[in-house]
């Protein structure tokens, strides 16, 4: 049994969260009577030997109301409390496809670390537009530090260290992780409005335009212009044979590349010479480009 046959069979009762009301979700759960160690041991024995889904319902639907309980405490991040709860569900649904009943502890003691771990992966992918926690310790630190911070004002160095003392990190990552929570998202090129005046600076307006210096745009072209002058002295000092390959093979344009065998037929010798005159006139074209420098 996979969490989307669970989640598709018992969609009408709304196993993956409130999709209408919130208030009528939960008051809908709160209805739904807690089972008994003994009713929940059964109905587990049966999931897990038998893969009954009807077991699987019945121990879904009397712990939604943990679910609630674990996501209401997440509410502070700004995120729809409805969502919370759906992504706790999915991860309520996954402890329960996994709980072993001869682990003689009760299911939500069990489900509670997947309810989190779903909420807490949907949190760091919405609540910025920017991650601001990548790796196992700066999730630790992005959850732990906001709880612990008791106002808003920055921490002090004491308070710092006492922090990252707590969380097993180093100061700097306690302080790093406080800028990254004290940040906001801003449009990187936003749409310019009428009042200039109103107008905020955005993170485009401070990239390096490397093109935009004219004494480098004009050193730019005199160094190409150059460069174009040499090669065509150069090629001009070859012989006849030699410029013919060059031109043929590699300075043909639309007309596409000669290939060997098509310059062998033309000259009377092999493919094999024809290369190795190409070589040969490749190596003397960049001696002469050499000396033109």
């Amino acid at each position: 049994m996979t969490v989307q046959a669970l989640t598709s069979r018992y969609s009408d009762l709304a196993l993956t969260g409130p999709l209408g009301s919130l208030d009528a979700y939960l008051e809908r759960v709160s209805r739904i009577p807690v089972l008994s160690r003994e009713a929940e041991q059964s109905l587990a024995l049966r999931l897990r030997r038998d893969g009954d889904v009807d077991a699987a319902r019945e121990l879904v639907l009397s712990h939604l109301r943990f679910v609630v309980h674990i996501a209401r405490g997440y509410s502070g991040y700004g995120l729809p409390v409805g969502d919370l709860i759906q992504e706790g569900n999915v991860g309520l649904m996954k402890a329960i496809k996994r709980f072993d009943p001869n682990l003689g502890v009760r299911m939500v003691s069990f489900a509670v670390h997947w309810i989190r771990a779903e909420i807490h992966e949907y949190v760091l992918r919405n609540w910025r537009l920017v991650k601001v926690a990548t790796t196992k310790a700066q999730r630790k630190l992005f959850f732990n530090l906001r709880r612990m911070k008791k106002n808003l004002s920055w921490l002090s160095t004491d308070e710092t260290s006492l922090v990252a003392s707590e969380l097993g990190v180093s100061p700097a990552e306690v302080t790093e992780m406080e800028q990254r929570l004290a940040g906001r998202d801003i449009s990187f090129d936003p749409t310019p409005s009428d009042n200039e005046e109103n107008d905020s600076y955005s993170p485009a307006s401070y990239l390096t335009a490397y093109n935009a210096d004219p004494a480098q745009q004009i050193e730019n072209e005199e160094w190409e212009d150059q460069s174009r002058a040499n090669l065509t002295q150069a090629v001009a000092a070859l012989d006849n044979r030699s410029r013919d390959i060059l031109m043929s093979r590699w300075m043909s344009g639309e007309t596409g590349k000669t290939t060997l065998h098509e310059l062998a037929s033309k000259y009377g010798v092999s493919a094999e010479r024809i290369r190795q005159l190409e070589d040969n006139a490749i190596k003397k074209l960049r001696a002469l480009m050499v000396e033109a420098t």
